[in-house]
């Protein structure tokens, strides 16, 4: 009876390991599939529309905007994103940078745009643009430059800001993304704390999310992990979201980047 019971149980646990490694694979073939037709590129060729569009009331487009690698140019700039930046003297990561590149070169108004909800207005440009300029370094690798000293400090802040706990849950960043082997559902959650789980998760978005039909930029996912841990919502492109996405890039360094990408 023993050996029937054990017999029994061994067969239920190896059951339950092929479950959920066919779980794992059939979320991968899912993907895949809607790969070919990811909703992204709509939002890249929006992007690189209202990059090359005058607007505001100075009626200038973004070609003249220096997002790390001089004015105008976009190949090869989101890799080395967030990093700092000598005119407004912080680090920036890609979407307040651009931001700022509508604020001074096309007259808008940057507090309002940050102030705006996720997906309306001059907001839903912000997304439509960090599509495109991620779009244009898919397949490089991540070089977040770490030679100026506000990069390393905010290296360190998003360090003590991934691992800290609060909120009703007691929850940190690191409570899902802080070892190999977590899943929540039949989800995978990425070790963000080194490669490849770093350069993987970090690496994806901008992304479609299939389930809500919305296209979420880095800022937006960040802001929905703070609302999973019962935090309160980050402004946009606060220092702590910024020091966040240096923590995460630096850890993915080397790690290959395949935004836009397409989620659940």
């Amino acid at each position: 009876m023993r050996r029937a019971l054990l017999a029994l149980a061994l067969g239920g646990l190896a059951l339950g390991a092929f479950a959920q490694k066919s779980a794992t694979q059939s979320i991968e073939e899912y993907r895949a599939m809607l790969a070919d037709g990811n909703p992204a590129d709509l939002f890249e060729a929006k992007g690189e529309a209202l990059w090359k569009q005058k607007r505001g009331p100075k009626n200038a487009s973004l070609e003249a905007c220096d997002l790390g690698k001089g004015p105008g140019v976009v190949k090869g700039a989101f890799v080395e994103l967030p990093r700092y930046f000598p005119d407004t003297q912080r680090v920036q990561d890609l979407e307040s940078r651009l931001v700022s590149c509508m604020e001074t070169l096309q007259g808008l108004d940057g507090k309002q745009i940050a102030g705006t909800p996720f997906g309306r207005g001059e907001q839903a440009n912000v997304t439509a643009l960090a599509t495109y300029v991620a779009a244009e370094s898919k397949g490089m690798k991540f070089n977040l430059p770490q030679a100026h000293a506000q990069e390393r400090v905010m290296y360190e802040v998003g360090k003590r800001v991934f691992y800290l706990r609060g909120g009703t849950h007691d929850f940190s960043c690191a409570s899902c993304h802080g070892e190999d082997g977590k899943r929540i559902r039949l989800q995978d959650l990425p070790n963000l704390t080194k490669n490849p789980g770093a350069g993987q998760g970090f690496g994806a978005w901008p992304a479609y999310r299939v389930s809500n039909g919305q296209m979420w930029s880095m800022q937006l996912r960040l802001n929905d992990c703070y609302r999973q841990q019962r935090f309160p919502y980050p402004g946009f492109g606060s220092d702590a979201t910024i020091a966040l996405g240096v923590f995460l890039g630096v850890n993915g360094q080397g790690g290959v980047s395949t935004a836009p990408s397409i989620k659940r």
